[in-house]
């Protein structure tokens, strides 16, 4: 049980320092760029009283204007009164921003305005986005057994050969995947998001979750939306959580796959079995060996046994 408690300290203390982070990301960007972001609504709020103030307006003095604008509009500063009252930069949405750039979805809502952002960028990425994939890479690790060996292995001791029991557990991975993390958060953002149908809920689900984060549905982006940064808080777990979900799924299709074939047919790498070791020992008791040993194949079997281990995906007799 040492070993247990070790690993699983090990992935607390990932996700904690993960979230420390976010949060030395979002202080840093704030720090940077809300001052800078200040300036500007001010130039444009000043642009916009000498427009109004103009007695004649030329089609040169719009163009400049609309120019101005639309650059504004770009870094998230509108010339709207009711759109400009929240900072894109205060210690939340600086948050969201560093969560949406190291997990690689970025909306690209909101940028950097100054050289310094954009450089503090750049070296944050470097090191966030391998540090967010260790994280999840080891969530899902964990995740296997329960999610993945654990319902293979009851699946064939109710009765069905073991090819079959993979297809149908990863469909109902499947299904499980789509109601929890597509269509049950669309239905939510639908009802927060006003502008939202259901439809741009599940585009923005899949959007998000795929990581192509194109921008165009950003949620939190309301003037006058109430608890945004509570808002902004939730949608950054379920991105988490749907990232690593989405990694399950991927992960079990390609064990699936290795196990029907399918990757050796395409001449594809299998997936790999030794990252399951750590964690089939601490969830695997003794007294359960003997419910997973005729779930080796016998050429795993015939082979001497290391301590603690126990039979994997790959390992289920493929019949």
């Amino acid at each position: 049980m040492h070993s247990v408690s070790k690993s699983w300290l090990l992935l607390t203390g990932f996700i904690l320092f993960y979230v420390i982070y976010l949060l030395f990301g979002a202080m840093v960007f704030s720090t940077i760029e809300r001052p800078v972001e200040d300036k500007l609504r001010h130039d444009m709020e000043a642009l916009k009283q000498e427009f109004l103030n103009l007695s004649c307006v030329n089609a040169a003095s719009l163009e400049h204007f609309l120019v101005k604008v639309l650059t504004a509009n770009k870094y998230g500063v509108s010339v709207l009164r009711n759109s400009s009252v929240t900072s894109n930069w205060d210690l939340i949405s600086s948050m969201f921003f560093a969560n949406t750039l190291v997990t690689t979805v970025g909306y690209g809502h909101t940028t950097p305005l100054s050289d310094t952002g954009k450089a503090f960028s750049i070296l944050y990425a470097l090191i966030g986005v391998p540090f967010t994939m260790l994280v999840l890479t080891a969530c899902v690790q964990r995740l296997m057994y329960p999610l993945v060996l654990a319902p293979v292995g009851l699946l064939q001791r109710s009765g069905m050969e073991p090819r079959p029991a993979t297809a149908v557990h990863f469909l109902l991975l499947l299904v499980l995947v789509v109601l929890c993390f597509f269509v049950a958060p669309a239905a939510i953002f639908s009802t927060v998001e006003v502008s939202w149908s259901f439809l741009d809920g599940i585009y923005f689900c899949f959007i998000s979750l795929c990581t192509i984060g194109l921008g165009d549905f950003v949620p939190g982006t309301q003037p006058g939306q109430k608890y945004r940064p509570l808002y902004h808080i939730t949608v950054m777990v379920y991105l988490f959580v749907g990232l690593m979900m989405m990694y399950l799924l991927l992960r079990t299709f390609h064990k699936m796959a290795d196990l029907h074939g399918l990757t050796t047919f395409l001449q594809l790498p299998r997936c790999e079995e030794s990252d399951l070791d750590e964690d089939r020992e601490p969830i695997v008791d003794n007294q359960h060996e003997d419910q997973t040993r005729p779930y080796l194949t016998e050429k795993a079997a015939s082979k001497p046994l290391e301590p603690g281990s126990q039979p994997s995906y790959n390992s289920i007799n493929k019949g």
